[in-house]
């Protein structure tokens, strides 16, 4: 906004200066301070583009003569047609309402001299202004948008005189032409031909066109102004002729013009490092640039954020920048395992693995897991990491009814939101991670819309603001992730399309991969420091040392050296709290296991009841936040008790089955709840097996009595032969 093609950029920077900051302060100011004055100023304002060396020098020279010019002027710093505009108004007024205004602008001159800083005579203005502005409707001198700076000058002119300025200027030219007429016998013409004119702006007009044809006609004389500079006095002029037996001697021989040098800039005011600086055509040129281009500039940008602002209210687009947690751990499992596997199938989808590649652009990275296993949380911190926007679609919100990626289907508003932006990320097409989560709540037939996205084709079908299209991704950067759990809400198996399962590299980030299973066992310890404040003492300072008190406990070995300065103290307490911690995790290991082995059984093969305890790193964490270093083993046990006897009370119907699954791994069970736990598994076998035979006649029955007393017939069985064994 500083800059356009009529206005210099440092011309702009040293207007601003001249208007914002104290006229004495400046007046004061030597040219070095002058500088250090200007580049203190623009040194924040990066949105003007100032050049450091440049501009701000350029600026300063500018400054000081606009300075000096605006002291030297002192009134003629009014351009000569506002003064001579005024002229033709207070000339016209009767003698009365002079004497009234006189009277009434030298009474307040008197107050303003004494207080210089008083807004008290803006009244006073405003009045002339009135009158000025009628004036100018009635002869159309001038435009009456200028009435307020007339009687600016008026009042200033008339505080403490009755005269108006005069110009040097003006009275050169006046003679000069008073002259031409005389040498060519053309003065007594010229008198009579205004005299005779019978209206008062008549008489000015035809002044104005007599002068004006000497100006164009005679620019020999007088070389040190052009014709343009000229022209700018005409009015004066004009007011020196009709009014000089009016007006008294008082005249100020001051030029508005100066050559600047040296300047550094590059623009169509500057010529070869010159400037003319014209002090009248600076100061309108710099005001109306000011009022109309600078103005209307920020209206745009104001506009323009408002509109940004509302969009991206309206996009929510808040939500779709990726924010890490700050309890995140870049573990060794993350950063040996995770980050290579993944990083594989995200240079295939973002391209990077090479255009003249088959695999360029296609994929789908598909992750399952028990939840608290940091899917979401692990995608959000590698889409921040690539400056990716992170679009999160909800499974759960869109639910199985919806089978169509168009908003209009929706039957709820959250469903609805989730389909919008889906979209919009397929709008966005470039620089985006399109997170799914929880899939095993959406329809098949909703995912199978992501088939041909997920293969060389790079392509969907989407609605964007109710109108149907086609997004070609192919040469973008877009990647697809979903992620989901091995259970529905429903206790249904995960289910996804075969056809989209091929397109995929699929990870269960709750199971072991590889040979891996030091790293994953490592991992719940390394995510579970920031939990405990003891831990978070030791992961804050040297992070190696976790790995070498890990070993210690683990191996019983005293050989690696602690990197950090530690007490004995503290390392007895690290040590305590690691063992408790690793005896814990082992905990959750088996727990993770089961619940894997569990979700991965088909119903008809069960031979008890679907175990649903979950052992992640969320369980890790809860757990260990709860872990002092005087807490023994009892109380150790109990804390995991509690918390899976806490954790089972969600499963309604399962929760004695799965507590009662629980304290078997973990070799707490007793023998009343062994006992408990096989009639359960008996109760759940037999039930498991009329399944299949439902509600629908009453074969359900029949074959329960059957099976009854087929296994009557056993007990009969087996007392019989017991009873054979010991006659024999």
């Amino acid at each position: 906004m500083s800059e356009n093609s009529l206005v210099y950029r440092s011309e702009y920077l040293a207007y601003k200066l001249f208007t914002r900051l104290p006229e004495a302060k400046l007046q004061k100011a030597t040219q070095e301070q002058l500088l250090k004055i200007v580049q203190e100023e623009s040194s924040g304002d990066y949105s003007e583009g100032y050049i450091k060396g440049v501009h701000d020098v350029d600026a300063s020279k500018i400054l000081g003569v606009l300075i000096r010019k605006h002291h030297e002027l002192g009134i003629l710093k009014y351009r000569p047609e506002l003064r001579a505009y005024a002229q033709y108004f207070w000339n016209s007024l009767s003698p009365e309402l002079i004497a009234e205004l006189d009277q009434v602008i030298k009474a307040s001159g008197e107050v303003f001299a004494v207080f210089p800083d008083t807004q008290e005579y803006q009244f006073i203005i405003h009045q002339l202004g009135l009158h000025i502005k009628e004036f100018a409707k009635n002869t159309q001198l001038f435009e009456p948008d200028l009435s307020d700076k007339i009687s600016a000058y008026i009042f200033e002119e008339l505080q403490s005189d009755n005269d108006f300025v005069r110009s040097n200027v003006a009275i050169t030219l006046k003679e000069n032409f008073i002259s031409a007429l005389k040498k060519q016998n053309a003065d007594i013409k010229f008198r009579t031909s205004f005299e005779a004119i019978p209206t008062y702006q008549g008489k000015i007009r035809l002044i104005k066109q007599w002068v004006s044809a000497f100006i164009q006609s005679n620019s020999e004389l007088d070389t040190s102004l052009n014709i343009d500079l000229k022209m700018i006095y005409l009015d004066e002029v004009v007011c020196r002729i009709l009014f000089e037996d009016e007006s008294v001697s008082k005249s100020k021989a001051v030029l508005p013009v100066e050559k600047i040098t040296g300047l550094h800039g590059d623009h169509s005011v500057l010529s070869e490092g010159q400037y003319i600086f014209n002090y009248h055509k600076f100061i309108e040129r710099l005001e109306n640039f000011v009022d109309v281009e600078v103005n209307s500039y920020n209206a745009f940008r104001e506009a323009k954020h408002q509109v940004t602002e509302e969009l991206k209210s309206d996009l929510k687009l808040e939500e779709f920048k990726p924010r890490v947690l700050t309890s995140f751990v870049r573990n060794k499992l993350i950063d040996q395992v995770y980050f290579p596997l993944f990083g594989d199938n995200l240079a295939k989808q973002l391209g990077t693995v090479g255009g003249n590649k088959r695999t360029d652009r296609m994929g789908l990275l598909l992750l399952i897991s028990p939840p608290g296993y940091g899917k979401t949380t692990l995608m959000e911190y590698i889409a921040n990491r690539l400056g990716l926007v992170f679009m999160k679609i909800n499974g759960p919100a869109i639910g199985h009814e919806i089978t169509s990626v168009d908003p209009a289907a929706a039957n709820n508003s959250a469903s609805r939101e989730e389909l919008k932006k889906l979209n919009l990320a397929f709008e966005m097409e470039n620089n985006v991670m399109l997170y799914l989560d929880d899939i095993q709540h959406c329809n098949p037939e909703f995912l199978q819309k992501f088939i041909s996205l997920s293969d060389g084709s790079r392509k969907i079908e989407g609605v964007y603001n109710g109108k149907p299209k086609t997004y070609d991704l192919r040469g973008k950067k877009f990647c697809v992730i979903m992620a989901g759990n091995p259970y529905t809400e429903s206790g249904e198996k995960f289910k996804i399309p075969d056809m989209l399962a091929n397109r995929a590299n699929i990870y269960n980030l709750g199971d072991i991969i590889g040979d891996t299973e030091h790293l994953f066992k490592l991992s719940l310890i390394e995510n579970s420091l920031t939990a405990n404040p003891i831990l978070r003492q030791l992961g804050s300072t040297h992070f190696e040392d976790l790995y070498t008190l890990i070993n210690r406990v683990e191996n019983n070995s005293q050989d690696d050296q602690l990197i950090g300065n530690y007490s004995a103290q503290e390392v007895q307490e690290y040590q305590a709290v690691l063992k408790k911690v690793v005896s814990l995790r082992d905990t959750i290991l088996k727990v993770n296991a089961a619940y894997i082995k569990s979700a991965a059984m088909e119903d008809e093969y069960r031979t008890e009841p679907s175990f649903k305890l979950q052992g992640s790193y969320r369980d890790m964490n809860k757990l260990v936040a709860k872990i002092v270093p005087i807490m023994n083993d009892k109380e150790l046990d109990e804390l995991l008790l509690s918390h899976y006897e806490s954790e089972s009370q969600t499963l309604t119907a399962s929760a004695e089955a799965n507590l009662l699954k629980y304290k078997e791994l973990v070799g707490s069970i007793s023998l009343e709840q062994e006992q408990r736990w096989l009639n359960i598994k008996e109760i759940f076998l037999k039930n498991n097996k009329l399944k299949g035979f439902g509600n629908k006649n009453d074969m359900s029955q029949i074959i329960a009595q059957m099976m009854s007393f087929s296994e009557n017939l056993q007990g009969i069985r087996e007392v019989l032969v017991s009873g054979i064994e010991k006659r024999e």
